[in-house]
């Protein structure tokens, strides 16, 4: 039992760490977003298009990881949100393979759309896919509105046990205030990564000024969204699990509380926190600083974990229903058996390997800033 329940928590952890890696790296779709607000040019354009351009597959790869380690590791979620949370899941996958054609299309001599309205494909990608995605993850601390039956699984007709308790099909789910405010507070993070890495990248002096000009603003919206949406989560009532019957609950202050019983976990979420400000504020009060992305690349990682874990540990429902309280799941209840958790554990251990494969191809393309002369100079080019 103790082996089982160290495997529900890793893979939780295992889980939090992708959505983390996930987020940082969607700075291609906060990028995209501003492709017409700084690139003036075509030139300037494109200069911005190649830099996320060498980056969208790791961003889709990770996408695409997420998902399935969710599906393989707590397959009840996976079934209840997919299957009941329909359109939300399938307009955020939509947005992700409209990425994908406009980089590889925009480009292609005779393409019928032609270059423009690929590009704001990619920009319409930059809003969907973050603000969609963000307020998905804040239902992780608001509920959703799905009913669990296992007991339905005997059912010869329809042998469905997950369903949601409306027509929506997870849409409803933007219909509550806090998860927009997540939705649009991940979105102002992904321009804020985006902007930096632009600075980290590219050697262009009028196209980094506009740069570090739009930063500000940007930084300030995603504060104030992001602060007043952790504020009103502490100080809100949370979705607790009895450890003894598996009874769910409302408990006061449930998410602080679970900060105060785990110092770990609040002190990486402050950390976290700390390196998003030191990045962003020496970013925009040193105009030579260029390395901002790293710090707060590093601590918008830190800050992700700290709240999924949040959401999951400490006898936590991950995934509140708002419709069926006890429908909520939680680790235990939602998990794959022990047999599965322990064989995908032993491959997950080919993980560091595959990281230290990222970082050293990453650094490898990334070796030099990208300028207008090195796009003429051929290879590859959006």
């Amino acid at each position: 039992m103790e082996t089982y329940l160290f495997l529900q928590h890793y893979w939780w952890f295992i889980i939090s760490l992708l959505c983390a890696f996930l987020v940082f790296l969607m700075f291609v779709q906060g990028g995209n977003s501003l492709l017409f607000q700084l690139g003036k040019t075509e030139e300037e354009r494109s200069l911005l298009l190649n830099v996320t351009g060498r980056r969208w597959e790791v961003t889709f790869t990770t996408l695409v990881t997420f998902g399935g380690a969710f599906f393989a590791s707590f397959p009840l979620f996976y079934s209840t949100s997919f299957g009941g949370a329909y359109w939300l899941w399938m307009l955020i996958l939509f947005s992700f393979v409209l990425q994908a054609v406009s980089y590889e299309f925009q480009a292609k001599l005779g393409n019928l759309l032609g270059r423009r309205t690929y590009l704001i494909f990619l920009v319409i990608n930059g809003y969907v896919g973050p603000i969609l995605l963000g307020a998905a993850v804040a239902t992780f601390f608001t509920g959703s509105n799905f009913i669990v039956d296992k007991a339905n699984i005997g059912n010869e007709l329809m042998p469905v046990i997950s369903s949601w308790a409306n027509g929506s099909y997870g849409l409803d789910a933007l219909l509550n205030i806090w998860n927009v405010i997540l939705g649009v507070a991940v979105f102002f993070l992904t321009r804020v990564l985006g902007i930096l890495y632009y600075i980290n990248r590219i050697n262009n002096a009028p196209l980094i000024l506009r740069c570090r000009r739009s930063l500000r603003m940007n930084a300030i919206a995603f504060l104030i969204l992001f602060l007043a949406f952790v504020i009103r989560t502490l100080l809100s009532k949370g979705f607790a699990v009895n450890p003894e019957t598996q009874i769910i609950y409302m408990e006061p202050y449930k998410y602080l509380n679970n900060f105060l019983d785990m110092p770990i976990v609040g002190v990486l979420f402050l950390l976290g926190v700390i390196l998003v400000l030191w990045g962003i504020g020496k970013t925009i009060f040193s105009i030579t600083y260029i390395k901002g992305i790293w710090f707060t690349g590093t601590g918008t990682v830190f800050t992700i974990v700290a709240l999924l874990l949040t959401a999951g540990y400490n006898y936590t429902a991950y995934y509140p229903s708002t419709a069926d309280l006890q429908s909520s799941l939680t680790l235990a209840n939602s998990s794959s058996s022990e047999f599965t958790l322990k064989t995908m554990a032993y491959v997950s251990m080919l993980v560091p390997f595959i990281i230290a494969y990222i970082i050293y191809a990453w650094r490898a393309i990334d070796n030099k800033q990208i300028d207008t002369k090195e796009l003429e100079e051929g290879g590859h080019v959006y």
